[in-house]
């Protein structure tokens, strides 16, 4: 179905179209005609967001418990990861949110450190995945194996089944090796032998793609891209953490064989899983979130023709999810039982950076894709 266009819009009730356009670009397009983003919903579409006895708001006593959980897993990531505060938290909204997150960083910047970390907190199974170009599907989900000694073939499970698997540079692999992954992540189950193996819960993907060696390398496309819950840019630590490093080293800290305490239970991270997912979202949350969304296919009356050339495509519905189940998890991480604007704002890059596609004259003109978002967001009013 094509989108109207925006000098015949249609009339939309719940949830509104984005608010009009500032003066300058409104010369060239008018905007759809609805309320603000800020407008309440209808009734009928609060009373199906408010709380039902199926989906009840967390008591205070869960949210105390998720809180505590939190805090410790926080101190036991913080006693073997020098700084990367950022990137515990894209991990820790991934986790909670049940989603799965690509991380883009030059080596040596403590991914897999951080994944493993992370692991060993929550008591979790973790596997990592070198891709390269041989790299088969069947080296990740798994095989049937003859034995010889019974005459009959047995199912070997792949490393994909575990809690925690960091698919390390999975633009090395194939395209029938990634679409074979992705299809894990989507489904939570492989079929081996033409039977289904569920993967485990809590099921966690942290896949790495390296930014400066494109040699033998198959860019993921953009479809399965959106695929990932969200994408972090891993950056380079200060002079004072890269100190802290060489002195964690010196002190034994960082060995290899040397593992995180386990300090909790895959019990405590379906906890707070299941408090996230009854984080209360308002209706005016909803709609701005969906404006926003909005605008990304519809930029040129928001934010100027002059950048909307450098959008090659918005974002799918998979963003309008993200954000919803994202924001849930930052909520829970800040120890709220209900979700607020700034976390929205906050989760924007995360989000969205993968999702909104560029031009290759954006690329060209070095226009990255962080400049755009952040105008995308200023010209929807805040709820």
């Amino acid at each position: 179905m094509t989108e109207p266009h925006p000098q015949n819009p249609p009339t939309i009730s719940a949830p509104p179209p984005p608010p009009a356009p500032s003066a300058a670009a409104s010369a060239t397009a008018a905007p759809p005609a609805a309320a603000p983003a800020s407008t309440a919903a209808p009734a009928s579409s609060a009373a199906a967001s408010a709380p039902t006895s199926a989906t009840r708001a967390p008591s205070d006593a869960e949210l105390s418990r998720a809180s505590e959980v939190l805090r410790v897993i926080s101190a036991a990531y913080s006693a073997k990861m020098v700084g990367q505060e950022r990137l515990r938290t894209s991990l820790l909204v991934a986790l909670i949110a049940g989603g799965h997150i690509l991380l883009e960083s030059v080596p040596g910047l403590a991914k897999t450190t951080a994944a493993s970390t992370l692991a060993d907190t929550v008591q979790a199974q973790f596997k990592r995945i070198q891709c390269t170009p041989d790299l088969l599907p069947s080296d990740i989900t798994g095989n049937q194996i003859y034995d010889a000694a019974t005459g009959s073939f047995r199912t070997v499970l792949g490393p994909v089944h575990a809690n925690f698997v960091l698919l390390d540079e999975i633009n090395r692999s194939s395209a029938k090796t990634q679409s074979a992954m992705l299809e894990a992540m989507q489904e939570h189950q492989t079929t081996i032998g033409g039977e289904i193996h569920h993967l485990p819960k809590p099921f966690l993907v942290i896949a790495t793609q390296n930014p400066i060696e494109q040699e033998g390398t198959y860019e993921l496309p953009e479809a399965q891209m959106d695929r990932f819950l969200l994408k972090e840019i891993v950056e380079y630590p200060s002079p004072a953490e890269e100190l802290e490093v060489l002195s964690r080293i010196d002190s034994g800290v960082l060995d290899p064989d040397r593992h995180v305490a386990s300090a909790v239970s895959l019990d405590d991270v379906h906890l707070l899983q299941d408090v996230a997912s009854r984080i209360y979202v308002d209706p005016a949350i909803r709609n701005y979130i969906v404006s926003i969304a909005y605008v990304t296919r519809n930029p040129a009356p928001y934010i100027g023709e002059d950048r909307a050339r450098f959008i090659k495509y918005g974002a799918s519905p998979r963003a309008s999810i993200a954000f919803l189940q994202a924001s849930r998890a930052l909520a829970l991480l800040k120890g709220r039982s209900h979700v607020l604007p700034e976390d929205i704002r906050e989760l924007r890059h995360l989000v969205l950076r993968h999702r909104v596609l560029l031009t290759f004259e954006a690329d060209a003109e070095g226009i990255r894709s962080e400049e755009i978002i952040d105008q995308i967001f200023a010209s929807v009013p805040t709820p």
